[in-house]
């Protein structure tokens, strides 16, 4: 009797053991706000491991529950969680190599582009290096579409009517605008309704995701519609040693599954986002601002110099020459894809 009950209580252990060592793999994911277009990317992502790992490989999203956004970077440092998302102009002096991303290139570039451009940037030898600081892996880019200005004033006449405007937007748009005499605001995202109702700001540049948002459309009274001057690199990244402990099968499961993840958020941004807000900004009877030629020629001049200084600022930290010429040269050829599709469309006509 008593050695049964020894053998009883042994197989008791072993499946308990047993269980241990089968319990799925779990991740929690700080993001911030509420699960909007902006967040689809990941939350594609957890949905996809799950299905591929058969339920071993989780990842539990918290919004704002883990972290503030402006600390994901540095909870992913620690170790605090294992996956965040987080937009580089919050702390371009933590993470001064992929701020490369937000210079004003002037260019309207389709998403599936700008996330193809982004994934090249932070795999530059110059930009993992960086990240590794935080002993961060960047996973999965967040491509945005260019950044628009809604704001409250009366509707601009000349570039001159930036000047004293008070506008929440990165740092590329705003190194463009602050030489026209705007001033940079820094009102965390999800005061800035507020911020523009009690008259802190005049405005805020985002993309049409954080317009639906915030829905500045409610209190705005024009909105840009060809501003051009770049947008934000809000990138997901990984604790990397989290990621190098997963098992290979769970691993691939995560990695194998960014470019789908990627592909679904670009087509919901694409078929339902813009248009959505588009709709929106016409419903609310917005004015609508399209800068003509020689204003954009203007702000295309400033941008250089914004992207000249960015180069300057950064050559003591870094071969920011040689990460802003990579970088250039795949935003100008995607500017010459798109001039050969034209010209396709052209002929075909």
């Amino acid at each position: 009797m008593k050695l049964s009950r020894i053998l009883i209580a042994s197989a008791i252990g072993v499946s308990f053991l047993a269980f241990e060592v089968q319990a799925a793999t779990e991740w929690n994911v700080s993001l911030w706000g509420k699960r909007r277009a902006f967040t689809e990317n990941v939350e594609k992502l957890a949905e996809l491991v799950e299905q591929k790992t058969k339920g071993d490989f989780k990842l539990n999203i918290s919004y704002g529950g883990l972290s503030k956004s402006k600390e994901n970077l540095d909870g992913i440092s620690i170790g605090a969680f294992e996956m965040a998302q987080f937009c580089s102009f919050y702390h371009k002096d933590k993470n001064p190599t992929i701020t490369v991303t937000e210079l004003p290139f002037s260019k309207n570039v389709s998403l599936a582009r700008i996330a193809e451009i982004y994934q090249k940037v932070h795999e530059h030898p110059v930009v993992a290096k960086d990240l590794a600081r935080w002993n961060a892996t960047l996973l999965m880019p967040t491509p945005l579409p260019q950044y628009n200005i809604v704001s409250k004033t009366d509707a601009l006449s000349s570039l001159d009517d930036f000047n004293g405007l008070r506008v929440r937007g990165p740092g590329g748009i705003m190194g463009v605008l602050s030489k026209l005499g705007a001033v940079k605001t820094g009102v965390p995202f999800s005061e800035v309704r507020q911020s523009m109702d009690s008259g802190v700001i005049d405005a805020a540049s985002f993309a049409p995701h954080a317009h639906l948002a915030t829905k500045t459309y409610k209190v705005g009274k024009w909105a840009t519609t060809n501003l051009n001057l770049g947008s934000a690199n809000c990138p997901v990244v990984v604790n990397t040693d989290a990621l190098n402990a997963l098992s290979d099968t769970n691993r691939e499961a995560l990695l194998g599954s960014v470019n789908e993840a990627i592909a679904f958020y670009v087509d919901n941004y694409d078929n339902n986002t813009t248009g959505a807000y588009e709709k929106a900004v016409t419903e609310e009877g917005l004015n609508k601002v399209t800068f003509s030629s020689e204003q954009t020629t203007k702000l295309n001049e400033l941008a250089e110099s914004v992207r000249n200084d960015w180069v300057t600022n950064n050559a003591d930290k870094f071969d920011s020459q040689a990460l802003f010429d990579f970088t250039a040269a795949l935003f100008a050829e995607e500017s010459k894809l798109a001039m050969k599709a034209r010209d396709g469309n052209t002929k075909t006509k």
